[in-house]
């Protein structure tokens, strides 16, 4: 399934649903957004954002009591499952091996790290 693009101010949104523990309002969501990534958006804003996730297929929301609460749709990894395809494709010619050399100049790999890709390439 290929997902929308989201613009960066919806991953902020989006982000902020991901890492919540529970289903959040729009006042939770605007607090949580405004907190953490310094911003001063009304909840008109946040709202318009949350809108176009449920247009988008990211999200979809209930009624709780008085609230609207929103429930994620699409998991975080298959977006930046999704992210990471087109942005191998785009830049690396669609090869991995391009792909990991750039992320290894652009911030060497800590040993952990590369002990897993070598575990994820030898199960291929």
């Amino acid at each position: 399934m290929t997902l929308e693009r989201l613009t960066d101010c919806e991953q902020l949104v989006m982000k902020t649903v991901w890492d919540a523990d529970e289903e959040l309002s729009l006042a939770e969501i605007m607090r949580r957004v405004n907190t953490k990534y310094h911003k001063q958006w009304k909840s008109q804003t946040v709202s318009t954002f949350l809108s176009r996730l449920v247009t988008k297929g990211y999200l979809r929301h209930y009624r709780q009591g008085r609230v609207f609460l929103y429930q994620i749709l699409v998991l975080p990894d298959e977006y930046k499952s999704q992210l990471t395809s087109d942005y191998v494709n785009f830049w690396n010619h669609n090869n991995a091996d391009e792909f990991l050399c750039a992320l290894a100049k652009a911030r060497p790999l800590r040993q952990d790290e590369i002990e897993r890709i070598k575990k994820i390439i030898l199960k291929s």
